[in-house]
């Protein structure tokens, strides 16, 4: 071994503190869970103005016992950018620290429209971490996906077999579904809609960003289609309609198809077949045959640390729970000329995901 000497003692003890952190790193999604769970964005926004820790404990539904671990959160809260911490007025001239909601936990109020509350309460549900647990055993088996191995079933399956999953699965894709339609219609990606006259959105859930698409193009025809047990009983509008169905074996004719954070739940193989599925059904005159996608694409160079992380993190847990993945540039591109298409253009303007438009 080396001999410890001042250099190597820190790089030992920085390495400790590195090995510590993504050991405990559970520790921050449990806490912003709990935060939800107890109500502490809904507070401090219904508040309307910084909130002090005798407020906020007071206005908590805890036990009177718990009161004095609620700054322990808090802490690791602010540590997160969750909240952050501001200086309260009275009029008697007292100043006291106060809590505010950062643009992060902005998305948090169960209120707010674009709240991404339902996609987190799902994801850290036990249903979902569960798999995860079994990372290391399945890479021993032959199971299909570590959802498989921790359950028995496809998550597929799963939530078509059980309601409260499938409800709480619909919820999450749409409150995504939310922000994006926001962004989109609002934003550089209204164009991508403009000239069509026929849309399907193929596994569009219950319909979120179709129905904005809908609202926004009087004059746009669109359908959701999606699995029987998805659509069941929703109800459309003049220029909106449901459809049940099987994406693997017909989709309904239109100048464009829509996949939103569909792709990435399947295969190389299965991708090539839906895409295919796709090519046969659009029609229609230059560019405004084409398909829609809204996914990751992954950086390739390292641009922006935290986006591609959050990139890599989704790759995995499309790993545990589906047979996809995340693909950068050239991989999308190979799905789409096995596919048979000729050209596609990609435009990052969703943070995350970009919008690729491939045309056959």
């Amino acid at each position: 071994m080396e001999l410890l000497n001042a250099k190597n003692s820190t790089h030992l003890l920085e390495a400790q503190a590195h090995v510590w952190n993504h050991i405990f790193q559970f520790i921050n999604s449990m806490s912003l869970k709990c935060a939800i769970q107890l109500g502490i964005p809904d507070i401090i926004y219904n508040h309307g103005q910084p909130m002090t820790l005798p407020q906020l404990i007071a206005s908590l539904p805890i036990h009177p016992s718990k009161s004095k671990f609620v700054y322990r959160l808090i802490r690791i809260l602010v540590h997160s950018g969750f909240l952050a911490q501001q200086n309260v007025s009275y009029e008697s001239d007292q100043i006291e620290e106060g809590y505010v909601l950062t643009n992060a936990s902005k998305l948090l109020p169960k209120d707010n429209p674009m709240s991404v509350r339902p996609f987190l309460l799902f994801v850290l549900g036990p249903v979902f971490t569960e798999p995860c647990h079994c990372l290391s055993s399945w890479f021993q088996n032959d199971s299909p996906t570590p959802f498989v191995t921790a359950h028995g079933i496809s998550f597929w399956d799963y939530a078509a077999h059980d309601p409260k999953i499938n409800n709480n699965f619909n919820e999450a894709m749409a409150s995504d579904a939310q922000l994006i339609s926001r962004m989109m219609i609002n934003g550089k990606g209204k164009e991508v809609f403009e000239g069509l006259e026929t849309l399907v959105d193929v596994g569009g859930g219950t319909g979120t960003l179709a129905k904005a698409i809908a609202h926004t193009f009087a004059q746009l025809e669109c359908i959701v289609f999606d699995l029987p047990h998805v659509v069941a009983g929703l109800q459309g509008s003049m220029n909106l309609k449901f459809v049940g169905g099987d994406m693997f074996e017909t989709i309904p004719p239109a100048n464009a198809i829509l996949l939103k954070s569909t792709l990435h739940d399947w295969s190389d193989e299965e991708c090539v077949r839906i895409l295919k599925k796709c090519k046969e059904v659009i029609s229609g005159k230059g560019k405004t045959a084409k398909v829609i996608i809204i996914d990751i694409v992954i950086e390739t160079e390292k641009k922006d640390y935290k986006l591609i992380q959050t990139q890599q993190l989704f790759d995995m847990e499309m790993m545990v729970l589906s047979t996809g993945r995340e693909r950068n540039e050239k991989e999308w591109t190979k799905l789409f000329f096995s596919a048979g298409f000729r050209d596609y253009k990609i435009s990052p303007i969703l943070g995350l995901r970009s919008v690729i438009e491939v045309y056959p």
